[in-house]
């Protein structure tokens, strides 16, 4: 009797020990938030206006701002906090070990000298500034990114694809140094922390593994290889006798785009012309309207059209966690600029359709590519001759016509874009690991390796640094590509379990509410309460592979 006595009180006081701590993890955590919350809302709007307008007054401000921000996140006692309750073992509420896990790499990657800090932040102000605010110069005037490329996509003198190709490199000339700087200030940061470069920090705070990075990025290679030479093969003969030259006379300005990350519209149909005379901004807005995911709010407070020193491209931010969703964008009535307003607004109904209930740390996307994932699963529908025909209203004949290239686009497409990142992951990784190399060279090596595509003769210009992303997204180009095998994986489940889609039947996901039922109860409002890869499998029956993406596209 006394042992059962002195066993229920030796519990209780261990219970009672276990729930004052996790009463003080409590109100530590709702210090933090206290603390973030009105200067991540501050930051985050500071930004847009940035952006929309090209003030160096606002971007002045950003930088002063993010650098408050990244302060908070450098208190090494506060951090020093963290990892002590991470460490205790006596907290078992699962909602507050996340927020602790997700706190701990916030302030992890923040743990360095706060004069190192500000140089960090306010060289990458600097730099974006200038590729905000940058305008190319094609004979004599100022072109924008949209004139160059619907240069590419349409002209077929030589001469004149080469000056735009040239004209769309001139900003890498203007900051490439200044990249290769903060690649360096980066790299001290994370040394200081014990990381061999910030390329791994980035990635052990985003609770990635470069060895399983490294081993998806060989597979697909592999996988690719034969049926990317195959199609590029046949891209470049049609690509040649467009120009009217050899095919071994192709270089880079006869791809139609700077990178050759998207595919040329060449095969017999321009895709472009069938959106022409429609409102693709409507368009985008019925769609979701229609799967029972409204964008109104969220057009209400974009910015959706080029204005002079505005952003030249587009994004997606959430300004305050509670539902301030907003999109910038440059719309055309085209296919690109279809796809890319499927694209935001699939990051904006991330955002937006989550139960604000949930704690302020655990709000947002449970990771940066699963984001990406809705936002490429929804872009995907531009191309796709079922969702043209409804959406656009056209006849049979028409659907038939786009029927004929659009699975060769789709999986050229893919394939294409797969070999893109590829080059871009690899060159991240090495250009960390050495900023000092010939990064010219390495960067066309890499090109010809994954894309095949033949480097210009002579040519020693920083191309690679016109790519805007290994500024204001360090290392984080790879999850555009997990977002795409993620992608396939939600179509597959979304086929085969939602709308049990049986062989010969379209899956088109046109005025379907179980699809946004589906994604937001799955996918949406768990937000970053559990870690990636359990969101995916409780999502999809099992952990993200690479299979049905290959199922769709290559095989």
């Amino acid at each position: 009797m006394k042992r059962s006595v002195l066993l229920m009180l030796a519990a209780l006081i261990a219970g009672c020990s276990v729930n004052q701590e996790e009463r003080e993890v409590k109100e530590f955590l709702q210090a933090q938030v206290a603390a973030i919350e009105p200067l991540e809302k501050e930051t985050n709007l500071t930004y847009w206006n940035a952006a929309v307008t090209g003030s160096a007054e606002d971007y002045q401000r950003f930088g002063e701002l993010n650098l408050q921000l990244r302060q908070i996140y450098a208190d090494s006692a506060v951090f020093a906090r963290i990892d002590q309750f991470r460490k205790s073992g006596a907290i078992k509420d699962k909602k507050l070990v996340r927020q602790l896990d997700l706190l701990y790499y916030a302030f992890l990657e923040n743990q360095i000298e706060a004069p190192l800090l500000k140089q960090i932040v306010d060289r990458g102000a600097q730099v974006e500034q200038k590729f905000s605010t940058f305008r190319a110069t094609l004979d004599g005037r100022t072109v924008t990114s949209n004139d160059i490329l619907q240069i590419l996509k349409n002209e077929t003198n030589s001469r004149i694809r080469r000056d735009a190709w040239l004209a769309s490199k001139q900003v890498g000339g203007v900051v490439a140094e200044e990249i290769i700087e903060l690649v360096k200030l980066r790299n001290q940061a994370a040394q200081s922390l014990g990381f061999e470069n910030y390329h791994t920090l980035a990635l052990t705070t985003t609770e990635q593994n470069a060895d399983e990075l490294d081993a998806l990025f060989a597979e697909l290679f592999a996988l690719t290889e034969e049926p990317y030479t195959r199609l590029k093969t046949e891209l470049d003969s049609i690509l040649a006798d467009l120009y009217g030259i050899g095919v071994n006379g192709l270089l880079p300005w006869h791809y139609h785009d700077p990178f050759f990350q998207e595919t040329p519209l060449v095969y017999a149909i321009d895709l472009d012309s069938y959106y022409a005379d429609h409102d693709v901004v409507e368009l985008a807005r019925d769609f979701y309207a229609g799967i029972g995911l409204p964008v109104d709010e969220i057009l209400t407070n974009s910015d959706l059209y080029e204005r002079e020193g505005k952003n030249p491209h587009a994004f997606c931010t959430h300004i305050d966690r509670q539902g301030d969703v907003r999109i910038l964008c440059n719309v055309k009535n085209n296919e690109s600029w279809m796809e890319t307003m499927l694209h935001e607004l699939g990051h904006g109904v991330y955002d937006k359709h989550q139960d604000f209930k949930t704690p302020y740390l655990l709000r947002g996307p449970a990771h940066m590519f699963t984001t990406e994932a809705i936002a490429m699963f929804f872009g995907r529908c531009s191309r796709d001759a079922a969702w043209m025909q409804k959406m656009l209203d056209l006849d049979d004949q028409q659907r038939a016509d786009i029927e004929q290239v659009s699975s060769k686009y789709m999986q050229l497409k893919q394939m294409i874009f797969a070999r893109w990142a590829m080059v871009m992951y690899e060159f991240e990784k090495q250009l960390y690991a050495d900023p000092e190399q010939d990064l010219n060279q390495l960067w066309w090596d890499l090109v010809s390796k994954y894309q095949q595509v033949t480097p210009p003769p002579n040519r020693q210009e920083p191309d690679w640094a016109a790519k805007i992303h290994f500024t204001i997204a360090p290392c984080y180009y790879h999850n555009y590509l997990l977002g795409e095998l993620l992608a396939s994986q939600l179509h597959h489940t979304l086929a085969t379990d939602v709308l049990k889609i049986k062989d010969g039947q379209d899956f088109v996901l046109i005025g379907e509410t179980q699809v946004g039922d589906f994604l937001r109860k799955k996918v949406f409002e768990p937000a970053r309460q559990v870690r990636w890869n359990e969101m995916i499998e409780n999502a999809t029956g099992e952990p993200l592979t690479p299979a049905y993406f290959v199922e769709q596209f290559v095989r």
